[in-house]
């Protein structure tokens, strides 16, 4: 069986850390979200980078356009994997 990641992908380290906490109640037992750091493709600057939470969604239980929604309300956007 395989299983969705979601990646919420948003603009910076404040908005990532707002929305795990927001979506820790939402994963899977044992799941958390994971936030990373990800610098945009041919930049050096460290102000240009995206901040990434990461949901594993093994039983595909998460809502898409609610999670949509959160990383919208952020500056962000869903993506998934």
């Amino acid at each position: 069986m395989t299983h969705v990641r979601h990646i919420l992908v948003l603009p910076d380290r404040d908005a990532a850390e707002a929305v795990a906490e927001q979506c820790a109640d939402l994963c899977s037992p044992g799941v958390e979200p994971e936030v990373h750091r990800e610098a945009l493709a041919g930049e050096d600057d460290a102000e240009d980078a995206q901040w990434l939470v990461v949901l594993e969604d093994p039983r595909k239980a998460l809502d898409a356009a609610g999670l949509a929604g959160m990383a919208e309300t952020h500056g962000g956007w869903l993506e998934r994997d």
